[in-house]
């Protein structure tokens, strides 16, 4: 099956009762039992409802997975998968990341004796050099948040599989559409579903994929116990956002490239980060391991002002300022003071989360509209 029929027909049956060809949304707590244990497949909602299971199988499908499970947000989804670790345990996460998963990590995780590194994961001689008898977890994001950075995902497979660690890779800017982590040697997929698989911001989910039933089986019991599933509505709308991604997400790395192109002829806009130019660093490995470049832009304003990065966000028209990314709608945001708010100025501003730093995401309106949208700002300046 192709991608674009996985993500249509991937886990999705008509229902036997009625014969409807949309997945039923499930709207139940709980289900009649014919004699104690005696159950058709479902007991209790949290611990499985038919909506929410067959988003799952679609997910599973999509990343050429075996097993997905969903939760409550993205930051849901983190939460599980680090509860697989104990205190004295240590990750090797990008030091480029968003704002949300550095402030789970540091502010949640660490105080219960969980150890981060975070380093630019490019270098895989640093990496190795961190690694000790308590090192369990390899965290990635690529391409990362906000500065676009590309990390070699099949490098890092080598590198976890060798000094036997779980790696984790954030899909959520590319999703299974751009890259397939788990074919280059990732052990779970983690997606905050509110971004582009959902495709439409009207719903908060977030999901983990993997290949091996036992770690599966350990997720599955963290997901079970801990409870931090989403409902059956929501469950539905990823569903239904899935089956546009493929359509989706050509339109979006399509204008993506536009507006980077655009970008790089503005007399008032200092470096772009988009991995399709061929001046981004790591481009070759973004050729390598990613089918196209996705439609999340990030550039810098020339002169350094910050008045500047406020004006142009409060400017625009069609790029609505706002959190969050990847649905139909552009979004523009300034990460200093909005994604990356939670981390200190010192530690952001060495990745390159300076104060005039812009993010787009690049959204599927008429691309003109969109340059014209953003010329005006830039003019305004």
């Amino acid at each position: 099956m192709k991608f674009g029929t996985k993500t249509i027909h991937a886990g999705q049956q008509a229902d036997p009762t009625t014969g409807a060809v949309m997945t039923p949304i499930y709207q139940t707590s709980t289900y009649k039992q014919a004699s104690p244990g005696d159950f058709k497949g479902y007991e209790y909602s949290r611990t499985g409802n038919p909506t929410r299971n067959a988003l799952e199988q679609n997910l599973a499908a999509l990343e050429n997975g075996k097993f997905g499970l969903c939760f409550g947000s993205g930051l849901a989804a983190i939460d599980s998968i680090i509860k697989l670790l104990k205190p004295g345990d240590e990750v090797i996460s990008t030091n480029d990341l968003y704002g949300g998963t550095y402030r789970i990590f540091n502010n949640i995780f660490e105080p219960f004796g969980i150890k981060f590194h975070f380093v630019g994961m490019d270098d895989s001689e640093k990496i190795e050099s961190l690694i000790n008898k308590n090192t369990k977890m390899l965290w990635a994001e690529t391409p990362t948040n906000p500065m676009l950075n590309i990390i070699d995902i099949e490098k890092l497979g080598h590198i976890s599989k060798k000094h036997n660690l779980t790696f984790v890779v954030d899909n959520t800017f590319a999703t299974p559409f751009l890259q397939r982590p788990l074919d280059m040697g990732a052990d779970i997929i983690m997606h905050s579903l509110t971004k582009y698989m959902g495709g439409h911001s009207d719903v908060v989910m977030g999901a983990a994929i993997c290949k091996d039933e036992k770690l599966a089986e350990r997720l599955f019991a963290i997901q079970n116990s801990c409870g931090a599933v989403p409902g059956p509505q929501d469950s539905f709308l990823v569903l239904r956002g899935i089956k546009t991604l493929h359509l989706r997400m050509q339109r979006h790395c399509e204008n993506g490239k536009v507006i980077a192109n655009f970008l790089k002829t503005h007399p008032k806009v200092g470096d772009v980060y988009w991995p399709g130019l061929e001046d981004h660093p790591n481009h070759d490995i973004a050729k390598k391991q990613m089918d196209d470049f996705g439609g999340m832009v990030s550039f810098n304003l020339k002169g350094n002002k910050l008045e500047d990065a406020i004006k142009l966000v409060s400017t625009t028209h069609y790029f609505t300022l706002a959190e969050s990314l990847g649905g139909v709608e552009s979004l523009i945001g300034h990460p200093a003071s909005m994604t990356h708010a939670a981390i200190p100025k010192e530690v952001r501003e060495k990745t390159g989360v300076v104060d005039t730093l812009i993010r787009l995401s690049v959204g599927v309106e008429d691309i003109e509209d969109l340059v014209n949208d953003l010329k005006m700002a830039l003019d305004s300046l």
